[in-house]
């Protein structure tokens, strides 16, 4: 499989070529070569994909790896337009099975699209006791909903665009196991490191069958390569396809 991306004329946005060595699973391609601008940019770049639709917010999936910098896109995102909302894909999914969540998926955004807002309790919260809900405020101009599998092919119909974060399998695995064990929340370090290779076992089979970064509008580096400078971002629009 060659590597290629969606080629693009824009000659507002200087160029970097993308990591040599990027370990990727073999079904994604890997970007040969950025475009890197600021934040801004990009959010406008989405912004103009999304439009205005009326009665609902935009909505945005940015879907990735674990560990690939999705939540920092996320909050990047959403930080650059004033009242919109991040959808954590983590909590509305919170004690489902592995990979068999979609429909839940379909109908929470086919919820949101239809109410322009929620206030929603998932069973397994009720469940398992926990408190609160999941909200999205009415009035809320975009939504970013963010997670692995957060662009599914089973949500295509119900979003606006869709950003796939790319970043290589060791650095993914470095920053999440690192995080997991610095937040506690699968165990201490050995049972930390254990339960992210049983996750990645199911997320790679996954995402070898979705294959999201081929519905991709957009392309973005979660791992900045050499010459992109600290408030800048790489991106290129996608799809990213297998020649």
């Amino acid at each position: 499989m060659s590597n290629c991306q969606n080629p693009t004329d824009d000659n507002r946005f200087r160029r970097v070529s993308g990591a040599e060595s990027i370990q990727l699973q073999p079904e994604e391609p890997a970007v040969a070569q950025w475009q890197v601008s600021g934040t801004d940019e990009l959010v406008a770049h989405l912004l103009g994909l999304v439009g205005a639709p009326e009665g609902r917010p935009a909505i945005i999936a940015v879907d990735g790896r674990g560990g690939s910098g999705k939540t920092t896109l996320t909050t990047a995102l959403t930080a650059a337009v004033p009242g919109a909302q991040a959808f954590h894909l983590d909590d509305l999914i919170w004690n489902e099975p592995l990979y068999d969540w979609d429909q839940l998926l379909v109908d929470t955004l086919t919820q949101l699209r239809e109410a322009g807002c929620l206030d929603l309790v998932p069973d397994k919260w009720r469940e398992h006791g926990r408190e609160g809900s999941i909200r999205v405020p009415a009035g809320s101009p975009l939504v970013v909903v963010e997670g692995t599998g957060a662009g599914l092919r089973a949500v295509s119909n119900l979003i606006d665009a869709h950003v796939w974060v790319q970043t290589g399998d060791d650095v993914a695995e470095r920053r999440g196991i690192s995080r997991d064990i610095a937040e506690g929340v699968n165990g201490n370090a050995e049972e930390s490191v254990r339960f992210w290779h049983w996750w990645m076992a199911g997320e790679r089979i996954f995402f070898a069958k979705d294959r999201p970064w081929q519905r991709a509008d957009v392309i973005v580096s979660g791992d900045a390569p050499a010459g992109v400078e600290p408030g800048e971002v790489a991106w290129t629009p996608g799809p990213l396809l297998p020649r």
